[in-house]
């Protein structure tokens, strides 16, 4: 069977004249009509807001003005091109209604789960610190376990919470902290001994996750929250920009330090500070959310339209 979705708003006399002349062509075509108010989703009154009454029907889509004879023309078209395929009909009600507010609900509110993802895997390492100095330290070895696979946790890249130093990095970085092997007495190329060090009372605790990475996930929270505020306005950052600005400093950054660990190359040893880290680290961070964002959010949109037409169809369904 055709579906017919019209878009309407109150006190449009467009949208009434269009509703009575989809209700006359029924004795001409079999369709199932549902009505959908545009000031019900943020979406769909921006989209909608000038252009009521809209109807889709199947594949086709008519903006005001129109006339009966164009929907006549549209229904005939979509009668003539409609497939054997019913799938849609096969969904029992009740589950289809359920999974059409299951997409619409995460259409709506993916900008918040994401960041609320955000906030977890950034904020979960800087709470092991934490816990440490209130002496619950089974809950943020745990952390720190959890965290071991995805991060190198070396103790001369991570920053230190309640210690003298917000870092201890190692002395060839060049910066005027005090050096990682100084503070601990630990051997600098002591890899398992630096990754399993987790602080003390005197120098502080080790967040979880090293001094980058909490720049890139940083950085995606912040502006994650700030694209909150400006989704309706912030343009996709152009990929080249994006390319410039976000990858190729963390590529120099990072990339030269680890060739120059490398035995195969005779680059002078180089280790980045964390000043460094941060820094390119959050511009990852930020140009990624600049970048992708405005195109998840334009994709949602249309699902949030899609689906809340389909739902309309459902419930109205007999």
């Amino acid at each position: 069977m055709i579906r017919v979705t019209l878009y309407t708003r109150e006190g449009c006399h467009l949208c009434d004249q269009a509703r009575a002349d989809l209700e006359a062509l029924q004795t001409e075509f079999t369709y199932d009509l549902a009505e959908v108010d545009v000031d019900s989703d943020p979406a769909l009154r921006e989209r909608y807001f000038d252009v009521v009454p809209v109807v889709q029907i199947g594949p086709y889509k008519l903006e005001a003005l129109f006339t009966a004879t164009d929907l006549r023309v549209a229904l005939g078209a979509a009668r003539d091109g409609l497939g054997k395929s019913q799938d849609e009909a096969k969904v029992p009600r009740e589950q289809a209604i359920r999974l059409h507010k299951v997409v619409l609900f995460l259409s709506r509110h993916w900008l918040a789960m994401m960041n609320l993802l955000f906030f977890v895997y950034v904020g979960l390492p800087i709470s092991a610190p934490i816990l440490m100095k209130l002496g619950v330290t089974r809950p943020a070895e745990l952390i720190h376990k959890i965290y071991s696979p995805l991060c190198n946790q070396l103790a001369y890249r991570t920053w230190y919470l309640f210690g003298e130093q917000a870092a201890y990095p190692l002395e060839i970085a060049g910066t005027s902290l005090t050096p990682f092997s100084e503070a601990t007495g630990l051997d600098k190329d002591d890899f398992w001994g630096a990754k399993a060090f987790l602080g003390n009372e005197h120098l502080g605790y080790k967040v979880a996750l090293c001094q980058r990475d909490v720049a890139i996930y940083g950085g995606m929270l912040i502006s994650g929250l700030i694209f909150g505020l400006l989704r309706n306005r912030l343009k996709p950052l152009p990929i080249v920009i994006w390319f410039i600005l976000g990858i190729l400093p963390m590529a120099f950054d990072g990339g030269s330090q680890i060739l120059s660990y490398l035995p195969l190359f005779s680059f002078p040893v180089r280790e980045s500070t964390p000043f460094l880290r941060t820094l390119t680290g959050g511009l990852f961070g930020v140009m990624n959310v600049w970048m992708a964002f405005p195109y998840v959010e334009e994709s949602m949109v249309e699902t949030r339209i899609l689906v809340t037409a389909k739902l309309a169809g459902v419930e109205n369904r007999p």
